[in-house]
């Protein structure tokens, strides 16, 4: 059964990045990396860098990266001018971008970081980090994500609209709004001298933004639903789902009485949610609902190794889905993929990537275990945020 999907996925482009350049990020005061589009492999002891480079990478999508960092805790320790990311993204559908994020200024005679992160793509500056969506599609796994299935519900909110962003660019920009209308919406409430007509035009923007981001994940979880419906090997396959009050809602009516009904509730709870601080119904509280279809068990009742299978079924499912769904594949970060991986599990995962065609950053400790890429990948080695090529055999 998922012999098919890798060959017709690997016969559609991958997002990859063809060069890397870190500047002031983390333990790397200068980095240039040039790749290709075969996958790379960085090993090396534990702390000499390796993760770093990952979540540099990670920061050329919306959002915090993939350890969720301040952006003041990512720059190099002593540098007063902020920290920068940038990228050759290629095999896109339409063609080559660079692309460029981070908090140092491009005035190159500046001596102080900017306030904001800053966003550039082929050298424009864009009002938000939602702009890179439109370049670049990537889905991560790290070890911290091994409890994403027993964490509260934000962490595999941003899990599932991560998904989301590689099929619906424009999601970003929806979550990004919505987010700041809600926001607005509750400081007013909160001070207690709100004005009534603001208020509901913030609610309007909630409601509008709100109902198309529900609709955006129902999407998302009915497409991988078509995949995940089978095992991907030895990976288990999966029942998921997106519940939620506004999701819940589109199940029965259309989309614009949708709005309506998500609009009263909000008006509804102005009293409670003024003194909450917050917003007591709305996308902002769905969760993303995974079964181990075999097991009929929850995901959060499944073993440690269980819900790491699961992880790796989703993220696999959805590169496919992004692939025939938009022309290209995305880019993948697996930090440290392998270490609690059976062999069978692992030499799986190993022919799953490279049949899907996707360029993967992968992260070890142990050069070995990433043998059966061969020539396939790129290998390098990391040490005290140095990094040399390893792939002479």
């Amino acid at each position: 059964m998922a012999a098919a999907p890798s060959s017709a996925t690997a016969s559609v482009p991958a997002y990859f990045l063809r060069r890397l350049t870190l500047t002031d990020f983390r333990c790397y005061p200068h980095l240039r990396l040039d790749a290709d589009d075969r996958c790379v492999v960085l090993t090396g002891p534990n702390g000499a860098g390796k993760t770093n480079i990952l979540e540099a990478i990670s920061y050329l999508a919306p959002g915090r990266g993939l350890r969720r960092a301040r952006f003041d805790d990512v720059v190099r320790r002593y540098s007063d001018r902020g920290w920068a990311v940038a990228a050759t993204v290629d095999g896109t559908p339409g063609g080559g971008v660079e692309i460029g994020t981070g908090t140092m200024s491009p005035d190159p005679t500046a001596t102080a970081p900017l306030e904001r992160r800053q966003v550039r793509v082929d050298g424009e500056t864009m009002r938000g980090p939602a702009a890179l969506a439109e370049s670049i599609a990537m889905a991560w796994i790290t070890p911290q994500m091994d409890r994403l299935f027993q964490e509260d519900g934000a962490s595999r909110r941003r899990f599932l609209d991560r998904l989301v962003y590689g099929v619906d660019p424009g999601h970003a920009t929806r979550v990004s709004a919505y987010e700041r209308a809600m926001r607005e919406r509750a400081r007013l409430l909160k001070s207690g001298q709100r004005s009534d007509q603001w208020v509901l035009a913030l609610e309007n923007t909630m409601a509008e933004y709100g109902v198309a981001i529900a609709a955006a994940r129902r999407d998302a979880v009915a497409r991988l639903s078509g995949v995940l419906d089978a095992a991907i090997g030895p990976f288990p396959a999966a029942l998921v789902d997106v519940e939620g009050v506004v999701e819940a809602m589109l199940d029965g009516m259309a989309a614009l009485d949708a709005e309506q009904q998500f609009r009263d509730a909000l008006t509804a709870s102005r009293g409670r949610d003024a003194e909450t601080g917050g917003a007591a119904v709305g996308p902002h509280r769905s969760d993303l609902a995974v079964t181990h279809l075999d097991k009929g068990l929850p995901a959060r009742q499944c073993s440690t190794g269980e819900q790491k299978a699961l992880l790796i079924s989703i993220v696999l499912a959805d590169a496919r889905v992004a692939a025939l769904r938009t022309g290209a594949a995305p880019l993948l970060l697996l930090d440290e993929i392998v270490a609690h991986l059976d062999e069978t599990r692992r030499v799986a995962l190993l022919d799953q990537v490279l049949g899907m065609g996707v360029q993967a950053w992968l992260t070890g400790t142990d050069k070995d275990v990433f043998a059966p890429l061969g020539a396939r990948a790129l290998f390098l080695d990391v040490r005290d945020g140095a990094i040399t090529g390893i792939q002479d055999d």
